[in-house]
Parts: C-alpha cells; structure tokens; sequence
C-alpha cells in the first residue's frame, strides 16, 4: 500500500507528535469528549511539569506514532483522542491522570505506551497505584541506613566483647593479688 502524502502543515504536526512521541518515557491515550475548555486546563495543570496533554487528529497520530517506533496503540486512535506525553515521572502523571478521572467523568483513559510496549488501562492503574520515585528512593535510602548500622554494631561487637574480657580479667587478677 502506497504511503499517504499529506500536505505540508500536516507534515508538520506529524513531525511535531513523532517527537513528542520519542521523547515520552511514557504516553497515556484518554477519551475527552465532554470536558470543557476550563477543565482540560485544569487537566493540563494537574499534570505538572515535564508531561503534556495534547489533542490530536487519530489519523496523524498514528502515523507519528509508527515513525516513532510506537507500535501497538492504533486500536486506541479511535474518537477524540488526547495524548498525554510523559517526560518525567509516569507515576506521578498516572496518578494526577487517575484522580481527574475519578471528578470528571469525562475523561476516560484507553491505553498507554512504556518501555517499548503497549499498556493498558489496568497496567495503568497499577503504575497509578505504585509510590512516586522520590517516595521509594527515600523508603531505599531508609533501608540501605539501616543496614549499615546493622553493620556498624555487628562489626562492633566483637572488640566490644574482647574489651569486656580483657577488663574481666584484669578485675580477676587484681582481686587474686597478682
């Protein structure tokens, strides 16, 4: 099957969502038939920094999507289509996501992309329901400390050991007379 020419602007958007594509260590694909104006601002803001929500044609997303390598998401361009472009942590964009979701109605995730393969709505609720980096690097830092102490006092113990018997001795010798 011979390759669609698309005029110049469209080549353009799909060059634009290609890359996006690209850079996302994460995207999450979302239904937002019904949302107003002021609540898909509110959405994109809830997102934070380093993820964008971004409305596209299915037909150009798709095509991005396979010039980016994304393969498996075709099923989901159906309908309105907004994309969630995820540069930082996908935690904590699947969380925000899932919390829209649970006020508005509306909103309605399809399916997503990580790590080379398609996820889908359930993966993305488990990823939703897992602590954010920072949270889990803290919880780690916590468990490596006390490890090391562990360490520290087991390490510590026999020259406590041989301190008390030496100064046992010298108690068992003075009180002999030797």
């Amino acid at each position: 099957m011979a390759e669609r020419e698309y005029p110049a602007g469209k080549q353009t958007a799909i060059a634009e969502l290609a890359q996006d594509f690209s850079n996302a260590n994460a995207t999450v694909l979302t239904e937002y038939r019904g949302l107003t104006v002021a609540e898909m601002r509110e959405l994109r803001r809830s997102l934070g920094e380093g993820t964008h929500y971004r409305v596209a044609k299915n037909t150009l997303a798709k095509r991005a999507a396979n010039q980016a390598g994304v393969n498996g998401l075709d099923e989901l361009f159906v309908g309105p289509t907004a994309i969630t472009f995820i540069e930082g942590d996908p935690v904590e964009a699947a969380k925000s996501l899932r919390a829209f979701a649970k006020t508005h109605e509306a909103l309605v995730i399809k399916g997503g992309y990580m790590e080379g393969k398609p996820l889908t709505v359930e993966e993305i609720t488990k990823l939703a329901d897992l602590e954010s980096r920072e949270v889990l690097l803290a919880k780690l830092a916590g468990a490596m400390k006390a490890t090391a102490q562990k360490t520290a006092s087991v390490l510590a113990a026999p020259a406590s050991q041989v301190a008390r018997l030496g100064a046992a001795l010298q108690d068992k010798k003075a009180a002999s007379g030797e």
